[in-house]
C-alpha cells in the first residue's frame, strides 16, 4: 500500500490527516480508502490523542469524490463492496473516540463530501464547493451521504441537492448548516487547529460521552435517546475528570484533566 497516499502530522494532542493526491484533486481509489481507514484504525488506542483534522492537500480540493475511472471498470456485486467500504469508513469516522474535524479546502464533491459530512465538525475556506453530483453519472451516493445529508441540512434540501446535482458555494453551505464555519484558504488549518485546541482542553471522556450521546442518539427512539443520556451523565460521577472540573470551578481555577 502506497503509504504517501495519507500523511498524518501530530501537533500536541492534535493529529492532522491529509489526503495527498493533490494532481488528482485528491479522488479516492480504493487503495486511498484502505489507507485513511487503517489510519484511524491505528489512532483508536491513543491515549494521548485529543483531536484529529481531516484535510486535502493542495489549494484546489478537499476531495474530489471517488476516482471515476476505478467506478467505470465496476460489476453490480463489486459496487455493493465498494459501497460498504465507503460507508465503514466514514462509520469509522463518525464513532471516533475523539473529535473529527473537516478543514475543507475546495472542492468536496461526491464521496468527498459524504467524508466531510462524516466529520462531526465542517469548518471550510472561502472557496470550497460542496455537491453530491452522482446522479449525473447515474447513480447515487454511496457512502451514506444521502442519510448524512438530510440529517444536517434537512431532507428537502438535501432531495434539492441530489435531484440536481447542484454545487453549493461556501457562504450556502454555512447558511444551510452544512459547515460550521468561514475562513479564508490560508487561515483554514489555523482556524481548524484552533478549535480542536479548544477542545483539546476540556475532559475526554466528556467529549467521548458528547460524541456518543450524538452519534448513537439520532438513531434511537427519543425514550432510547434520553435513557443513553442519562446513562451517560451518570457514569462520567465516576471519574477524576468530573471531580477535578468541579473543584475547578468551586476554587475558580483552570481545571487540569487526565482523561480519568
Amino acid at each position: 500500500m502506497d503509504s504517501s497516499l495519507i500523511i498524518t502530522e501530530r501537533r500536541g494532542s492534535i493529529e492532522i490527516i491529509r489526503l495527498n493526491r493533490s494532481e488528482k484533486f485528491n479522488a479516492l481509489t480504493r487503495e486511498m480508502i484502505l489507507a485513511l481507514s487503517d489510519t484511524f484504525t491505528n489512532l483508536e488506542s491513543d491515549a494521548d490523542l485529543r483531536a484529529l483534522i481531516l484535510t486535502g492537500a493542495g489549494d484546489h480540493a478537499f476531495c474530489a469524490g471517488t476516482d471515476i475511472n476505478e467506478l467505470t471498470q465496476l460489476k453490480e456485486e463489486e459496487a455493493v463492496k465498494v459501497s460498504e467500504r465507503g460507508q465503514a469508513l466514514c462509520n469509522q469516522i463518525e464513532n471516533a473516540a475523539v473529535p473529527v474535524i473537516a478543514a475543507v479546502n475546495g472542492i468536496a464533491a461526491g464521496g468527498g463530501c459524504e467524508l466531510a459530512l462524516a466529520c462531526h465538525i465542517r469548518i471550510a475556506s472561502n472557496n470550497a464547493r460542496f455537491s453530491l453530483p452522482e446522479s449525473k453519472l447515474g447513480i447515487i451516493p454511496g457512502y451514506r451521504g444521502t442519510r448524512r445529508l438530510a440529517r444536517e441540512i434537512g431532507s428537502g434540501r438535501a432531495w434539492e441537492m441530489m435531484l440536481t446535482g447542484k454545487t453549493v458555494g461556501a457562504e450556502e453551505a454555512l447558511q444551510m448548516g452544512l459547515v460550521n464555519r468561514l475562513t479564508t484558504s490560508d487561515d483554514l488549518l489555523t482556524a481548524a487547529e484552533s478549535l480542536a485546541g479548544e477542545i483539546a482542553l476540556l475532559a475526554p471522556l466528556a467529549i467521548r460521552a458528547c460524541l456518543k450521546a450524538i452519534t448513537l442518539g439520532v438513531d434511537l427512539s427519543l425514550a432510547e435517546g434520553l435513557a443513553l443520556e442519562a446513562g451517560l451523565f451518570a457514569s462520567l460521577f465516576a471519574t477524576e475528570d468530573m471531580r477535578e472540573g468541579t473543584r475547578a470551578f468551586l476554587e475558580k481555577r483552570a481545571p487540569v484533566f487526565k482523561g480519568a
